[in-house]
């Protein structure tokens, strides 16, 4: 058993280090835009379902208060917080469409809209991240390897060198801290350190 543990965290290791190859120049651009956004009045929505509707929380909390520093709150909303909004949504249009509708009630030319999505075939953060780019907002996609689907509607899609939904995810929260890091360190130099 405790090899199974060294094995786990030996291939999310491994993982994280190809993702970062991959993926770092790619994030330190859409950090920049977005951080431009952010500057100018703009908010980031994000959303996914289950893990990565956690991954969304956990991103809209990490602006919203705080990363590492104390520092005035960034505009952040994760749209798989309002059960009302998304029980009345999927009772009367259909699961399918749970953030495309909060996407055109909430979203702004100029924000930042990021889908996550392990698979990249979510239908509902499909629609929602083309209900987004429709408004003109910036789009990123978080996803596995199996997620180039994501281009059609994103500016920035970070695919995870895997088909392994939990080392995915391991993948994805790293992502989050590495994205609010590089926010905080644009918008906050002084205090980022």
């Amino acid at each position: 058993m405790e090899q199974r543990v060294r094995s786990a965290f030996r291939e999310a290791a491994r993982l994280l280090e190809a993702f970062a190859d991959v993926s770092a120049a790619e994030l330190v651009r859409f950090a920049a835009l977005a951080a431009g956004r952010l500057r100018e009045g703009s908010k980031v929505l994000v959303f996914g379902n289950g893990g990565s509707a956690a991954d969304a929380q956990h991103l809209a909390a990490e602006l919203v208060n705080r990363y590492r520093i104390d520092r005035p709150p960034l505009a952040g909303i994760a749209l798989t917080t309002d059960t009302s909004a998304l029980t009345a949504i999927g009772n009367d249009f259909g699961f399918e469409q749970v953030f495309e509708k909060q996407v055109r009630a909430l979203a702004r030319p100029g924000d930042v809209v990021l889908g996550i999505t392990t698979s990249g075939a979510s239908p509902n953060v499909l629609r929602g991240l083309a209900a987004a780019r429709d408004l003109g907002c910036l789009c990123a996609g978080l996803t596995g390897e199996d997620g180039r689907r994501l281009r059609e509607c994103c500016e920035f899609v970070f695919c995870v060198p895997s088909r392994e939904t939990p080392r995915v995810q391991e993948a994805h929260a790293a992502w989050v801290h590495a994205f609010c890091d590089l926010l905080d360190a644009t918008l906050f130099p002084g205090a980022a350190g």
